[in-house]
């Protein structure tokens, strides 16, 4: 609901935007002031108490993560959108109760969202230029330091729950987001001022590493998908076994957010998954080959964690995995890895399942 009226010269176009908007494929669209308010003081103490881990960039680049003006000056306004991204049909909680197969975020199983959403969205950017002459639009999508949940919250699309994601009542929150900063004084969408998380806690109840020491609080240092992601040295031991078969980001939070019940499948071909990547086993993805890795994750987001990162995932869902001749014989493939960072892990995985370093049984 705008807080614009009629007489605003700018209310006829946001009709068009929001036409435009689902044409290319965007769920909900709102618009906010460069301004992201509490949530700018609420960055600076998750900063302070360092619970962004070894994320530094979450630091850099001074205001302009929460302060949209200074990341682009002459901005007037912020236009949010929202895609949905889970596949169909998709069973998650099947791959989680089988530890042999490897679960993998559901966000990754298709190609890099990036380069889909910035294509969309530019091409949005330059029918609001065309209709409107004279002002500058610019798109972001994770391409700048953006506080984008709060600024969705504050365009109207959603309340950040207890478990830090955007939530929405009629579709949940596995959705992307995205951004057009612009200098055109479009009409204002109302903020999302009410939460509906209620008394319920089970994303921090369920959470398998305990990454909530409060509601709508994460550390990150013991966030699966920081783990598998942004980490890149050794996982600490005592979070290993807690990972499961966990080995790139993690989607426990929203699988049993009640909201996410309301959850719509996307319809955009990009978004499925390549390569069975939400059906393989540990296995059979810790013995393929750099060249392999490289080629069946081209386009992916799943090689930000590199093919060292990959294997060393791998190997602590294989060290949480049943202890059968397919896991075993994978691991020991890997056990005189030139990466020491991999053979820790792999080590670590083969006495799970009391076997030592030189392959015999342990003890």
């Amino acid at each position: 609901m705008s807080a614009a009226t009629s007489a605003d010269p700018f209310h006829p176009l946001m009709d068009d935007i929001r036409a435009w908007a689902h044409a290319l494929g965007f769920s909900d669209i709102g618009v906010t002031l460069p301004d992201t308010g509490e949530h700018a003081e609420r960055l600076k103490r998750w900063l302070a108490d360092g619970l962004n881990g070894e994320m530094a960039y979450m630091a850099d680049h001074g205001d302009k993560r929460h302060e949209p003006r200074s990341l682009l000056p002459g901005t007037a306004r912020v236009i949010s959108v929202r895609m949905d991204y889970l596949p169909s049909p998709d069973k998650p909680s099947a791959t989680l109760a089988n530890p042999e197969k490897a679960y993998i975020s559901r966000y990754t199983l298709g190609r890099d969202y990036h380069k889909l959403i910035r294509k969309r969205l530019a091409t949005l950017a330059r029918k609001i230029d065309d209709a409107l002459a004279g002002h500058q639009h610019r798109a972001f999508v994770d391409s700048a330091p953006v506080l984008e949940r709060a600024l969705a919250q504050r365009a109207g699309l959603g309340w950040i729950g207890k478990n830090t994601m955007l939530l929405n009542r009629k579709a949940g929150s596995f959705f992307f987001l995205g951004e057009i900063f612009t200098s055109a004084p479009l009409p204002v969408s109302d903020a999302y001022e009410q939460d509906h998380c209620g008394r319920c806690s089970a994303c921090q109840d369920l959470c398998p590493t305990g990454a909530f020491p409060t509601p709508y609080t994460l550390d990150a240092r013991r966030c699966i998908s920081y783990l598998t992601i942004e980490l890149k040295g050794s996982i600490p031991e005592a979070l290993r076994p807690l990972m499961g078969n966990r080995v790139f980001g993690c989607d426990d939070c929203q699988l049993v957010c009640p909201w996410n019940r309301f959850s719509k499948p996307s319809e955009e071909d990009d978004f499925q998954p390549r390569h069975q990547l939400d059906n393989s086993d540990l296995a059979t993805l810790f013995l393929w080959s750099e060249t392999e890795f490289l080629s069946r994750t081209e386009g992916s987001a799943i090689r930000r964690a590199g093919y060292l990162g990959w294997l060393r995932n791998l190997a602590v869902g294989l060290g949480n995995a049943p202890t059968t001749i397919p896991v075993i014989e994978a691991l020991k493939q890997r056990a005189d890895h030139p990466s020491e960072l991999v053979r820790e892990h792999v080590h670590w995985a083969l006495a799970r399942h009391g076997i030592g370093k030189t392959g015999g049984d342990a003890g």
